[in-house]
């Protein structure tokens, strides 16, 4: 029996949550996480996953008939919930289940109350350029995934050049800092202390840290076939210039 109903993947964009997910998916026994509270959520996706839209409810009704459905899709046939939240979604969902289920005065109370016992899993990427480059070069290109192949599984516009953005990249670079930060914040806030999985390491030997979070869940490993990643990294030699370039500049305005 699971020692938690369900698992929160808090992490920011560009940390692997997409491999993690596909991972945890396939051992059919740790829901199928996905991103349910996302801002802006695409109307396709909506649907998939059976989320209601707000016509004709009242705010609370709508904010249980929206828990229940992405419970329902974050379970799948298996015991778990899995949720994936970026840090800029968690105050949405928070309002979500205030509105759900009011009297709830802490964070963690009122995940408990909308997903019962719950595992926070805090993945993050330590080098945080090599995140910054990876959005700003798929936000560019249109480019998000490609599978082990190589073929592309994940396009949102026709292709278009990457172009160096020095800018961008300062920005994004300093905004996961800050959305790393506030997750730790968070946690400290709260009385969380999460299962940390590095980006860095999920790639390198997804088996083992896949291992790690079923033995905090109390579920058995996956068999060996199941741990087969369906996505592969984008990182090519045009992302290493683009990080070498940045660190000249940063080395000669002597930042």
């Amino acid at each position: 029996m699971a020692a938690f109903d369900s698992y929160i993947l808090c992490t920011t964009p560009r940390s692997g949550s997409t491999l993690l997910c596909d991972l945890l998916s396939a051992t059919g026994r740790t829901g199928v996480p996905d991103s349910f509270f996302m801002r802006d959520l695409d109307p396709v996706w909506a649907e998939r996953w059976g989320l209601p839209s707000r016509n004709g409810r009242g705010a609370r009704d709508h904010a249980r008939a929206y828990l229940r459905a992405a419970i329902r899709a974050g379970l799948g046939e298996t015991g778990v919930f899995g949720l994936r939240l970026m840090e800029r979604d968690r105050g949405g969902l928070l309002e979500l289940i205030k509105a759900a289920h009011p009297g709830q005065v802490r964070d963690r109370d009122r995940l408990a109350t909308a997903f019962g016992r719950v595992l926070h899993v805090h993945l993050t990427r330590a080098d945080k350029l090599a995140q910054a480059v990876s959005l700003v070069k798929a936000q560019q290109t249109g480019l998000w995934h490609i599978g082990p192949d190589g073929r592309e599984v994940e396009r949102l516009f026709p292709p278009r050049p990457p172009v160096y953005d020095h800018g961008r990249l300062a920005t994004a670079r300093a905004e996961f800092e800050r959305g790393d930060r506030d997750w730790r914040d968070w946690f400290a806030a709260e009385g969380i202390a999460p299962l940390s999985v590095r980006y860095e390491s999920l790639s390198a030997n997804p088996a083992a840290e896949l291992a790690r979070i079923g033995a905090a869940l109390g579920l058995a490993a996956p068999a060996a076939g199941q741990v087969q990643p369906g996505v592969a990294p984008l990182a090519d030699d045009l992302n290493r210039a683009w990080m070498a370039r940045f660190r000249q500049q940063e080395a000669g305005d002597g930042s």
